[in-house]
């Protein structure tokens, strides 16, 4: 994640947020295509109708920049179906130097995970059960390169048996006797007649051929020719198994994009697993998270606009990097670990200095965007009658209107106050007449009921 957030105070006015907008597409226009406009808590009234006004979207809603899973620099290893051999797996893992990988089902969910312990264990314990149970024909066919010579064994879909290696001796003393069972046979005829007599499941021919006399009398046994001798098959047979059953699926840890280091951390302290999955929304693997990758976290990039004090800033701020402050009010108490570029001049809005930094670049915003940089001025300076309010913020004020081709920046040109505003689009009236009934409500009405109590108390009515 590379995004830098552009992103102003808590309770967001007018300003604040036109500033995030406007620095992040100044930004954005000048070749940084990582700027992020975003906001705290709530858009107001008076805001959201700027933005509907010049055709705007509100920026992104964050809650926190506190370091996430997805901001770190996790392992992407190929994450395997949960059908591929376990020797195409161990290719992998010893090509790529990797030590586990996920396995995941045909949608790319979480199957579980593979790891070289769990290829060893497995081979091992083949060693005292020399035994395959439903291996897919074509897994069998993909390691040992096989192919198959009889019809009866286009009709056979998986093989099940003890592996046996048919050694020069008697008949009396085979190892096999049987259907449940997988012979190997070099050149040796008797033994491959003994096999096809007794019927096994799977008759595997090392670097022979076979008398098609004997291929006639094979009735429900598989018969496969190999280049690899007995012995080498004997140890490929075992590798041709899905990594479903060798891989670890029971109580797996995995985290999620979305979940936050400080969790994170006291999770994995709790457990010894190499590695862990990384899931997104919806549940499908992006990578492995290791414990080193704890170790040094990429952090969150910030842009404090409209203010520079903790109290007002974004939540988990400790966690991130500030990179820039753009700021008209006094400074305050937000520390960082490396020198940064402060802008804090004393003017009645931020989107004034963003406005100055527009010059500076020599970029003009567009329309639309001036626009809404000149409604910001105007809330944030209150028409110009603040007393933060500087001559400055009237002619930028000024010349952002005649870019976005506003005639005059007049109550009738720009949303006001949101009471107001809701107010006067109840009576349908302008800005200018709805204050002439606003005056005669809350004076002239509260006048004349006070005389009209004064007269009737003199008069002893009440």
């Amino acid at each position: 994640m590379n995004e830098i957030y552009v992103v102003g105070h808590r309770n967001p006015d007018t300003d604040s947020i036109v500033a995030a907008m406007s620095y992040a597409a100044l930004r954005n226009a000048l070749g940084d295509r990582n700027y992020v406009a975003a906001y705290l808590g709530h858009v107001s009234d008076e805001t959201q109708r700027l933005l509907n006004r010049f055709g705007f979207q509100p920026p992104q809603l964050i809650q926190n920049v506190r370091t996430q899973v997805s901001d770190l620099d996790y392992d992407t290893p190929p994450a395997l179906n949960a059908t591929v051999t376990m020797d195409r797996a161990w290719h992998i893992m010893r090509e790529q130097r990797i030590s586990a990988i996920p396995v995941v089902n045909e949608d790319g969910t979480l199957y579980g995970t593979l790891s070289a312990g769990d290829i060893a264990t497995y081979s091992m314990n083949t060693i005292s059960e020399p035994r395959v149970e439903a291996l897919p024909l074509f897994n069998l066919l993909s390691v040992i390169e096989g192919r198959v010579l009889n019809d009866t064994g286009d009709l056979v879909d998986s093989v099940t048996g003890d592996v046996v290696i048919a050694l020069p001796q008697s008949c009396e003393n085979l190892l096999w006797n049987g259907k449940d069972h997988i012979v190997l046979c070099g050149d040796q005829p008797d033994m491959i007649r003994r096999a096809l007599e007794t019927n096994v499941c799977c008759l595997i021919l090392c670097q022979t051929e076979v008398d098609q006399e004997l291929l006639a009398d094979a009735r429900n046994t598989c018969i496969i020719s190999s280049p690899y001798d007995a012995s080498r098959v004997a140890r490929l047979i075992y590798q041709a198994i899905p990594i479903s059953r060798p891989c670890h699926t029971d109580d797996i840890v995995c985290f999620h994009l979305s979940d936050y280091i400080d969790d994170v951390r006291e999770v994995v302290l709790k457990s010894r697993y190499r590695c862990y999955p990384v899931l997104d929304q919806n549940e499908k693997v992006v990578g492995t998270l290791s414990r080193y990758h704890l170790l040094r976290p990429r952090r969150k990039r910030v842009v404090l606009v409209d203010h520079n004090e903790r109290a007002q800033a974004v939540q988990g701020l400790d966690q991130a990097e500030i990179l820039e402050i753009i700021d008209h009010h006094r400074l305050a108490d937000i520390q960082t670990k490396n020198p940064i570029t402060v802008r804090n001049e004393p003017v009645g809005s931020t989107t004034t200095i963003v406005a100055g930094m527009y010059q500076d670049k020599g970029l003009m915003p567009t329309a639309k965007m001036a626009g809404l940089m000149a409604a910001a001025i105007v809330s944030d300076t209150v028409m110009f009658k603040s007393p933060t309010c500087t001559q400055r913020d009237i002619d930028v004020a000024n010349r952002m209107a005649r870019i976005a081709n506003i005639s005059q920046i007049t109550f009738d040109s720009l949303p006001h106050n949101s009471a107001i505003v809701l107010t006067l689009s109840y009576c349908g009236v302008t800005h200018k007449e709805g204050y002439k009934h606003l005056f005669v409500v809350t004076v002239v009405t509260t006048t004349l009921a006070t005389i009209v109590n004064i007269i009737m108390a003199h008069l002893g009515v009440i």
